[in-house]
């Protein structure tokens, strides 16, 4: 069961979402991405995804740079993918600059194209 103090985390995440996740959020909700269901800020074990395809199993994370090359970031990942999940990392800076490009790399790994 996911614990209250984690859904509260992720509304609040959800309120203080950065520039990027705003603009990515834009292009996927209501199915605009292949007529993908995409939620936010989702609980999944002990950590608080970005954004979620739960149909395919596909989470995408966006980063800045603080990420790079983050050993706590690859542990989350393996966690994720243990549980089934394919895990997509894009810059913050590619979705401000390519949101095309962000997005298709995204369909790409729900298995579909854009």
């Amino acid at each position: 069961m996911i614990q209250e103090a984690s859904i509260q985390q992720a509304r609040q995440l959800r309120r203080d979402a950065t520039p990027a996740e705003r603009t990515l959020w834009r292009h996927l909700r209501n199915g605009q991405l292949a007529g993908l269901k995409f939620r936010r800020q989702v609980p999944i074990g002990p950590y608080i995804v970005d954004f979620v395809c739960v149909e395919t199993k596909v989470v995408v994370e966006v980063d800045g740079g603080q990420h790079a090359d983050n050993a706590a970031d690859r542990l989350r990942d393996g966690a994720l993918r243990s549980k089934g999940y394919r895990v997509v990392r894009v810059w913050n800076s590619e979705v401000m600059e390519s949101i095309e490009g962000v997005l298709a790399n995204i369909a790409g790994a729900c298995g579909c194209g854009e």
